[in-house]
């Protein structure tokens, strides 16, 4: 059994809603995947369970990335900025990390004023 935590997820800076941003990035490949929110119950369950677990702002509950999908996101490391506002999930992902069907979030890119598609959906 492993030991509780000595991490306090109150000690970062939440948002008027209780929420604080989450970039996820890929262990291997340093891609930025996406952001999400987190609440400090997602924080504490993401490292209770290694499973990357996000608040879900439309349904106002708990989003544990892949539990749908298939498209996990194992955690490997859980890093805290400097302003303590803002966390970043380096994960292990499965599949897309979007709900697009792409690996990425950030797949539009914008480049002398025009929005320019940089994938396609995965197959």
């Amino acid at each position: 059994m492993s030991s509780p935590l000595s991490f306090d997820p109150a000690s970062l800076t939440y948002n008027e809603a209780g929420l604080i941003p989450c970039i996820a990035q890929d262990e291997t490949s340093g891609e930025v995947l996406m952001m999400a929110w987190m609440n400090a119950d997602a924080v504490m369950q993401t490292l209770e369970t290694g499973r990357v677990t996000y608040w879900s702002r439309s349904r106002q509950s708990f989003w544990i990335k892949g539990e749908t999908s298939g498209h996990v996101q194992e955690l490997v490391d859980l890093r805290v900025d400097c302003d303590r506002d803002c966390l970043l999930a380096v994960v292990r992902q499965t599949g897309a990390a979007c709900h697009t069907n792409r690996r990425t979030c950030f797949y539009t890119a914008v480049r002398d004023g025009d929005e320019v598609e940089l994938m396609k959906p995965m197959g």
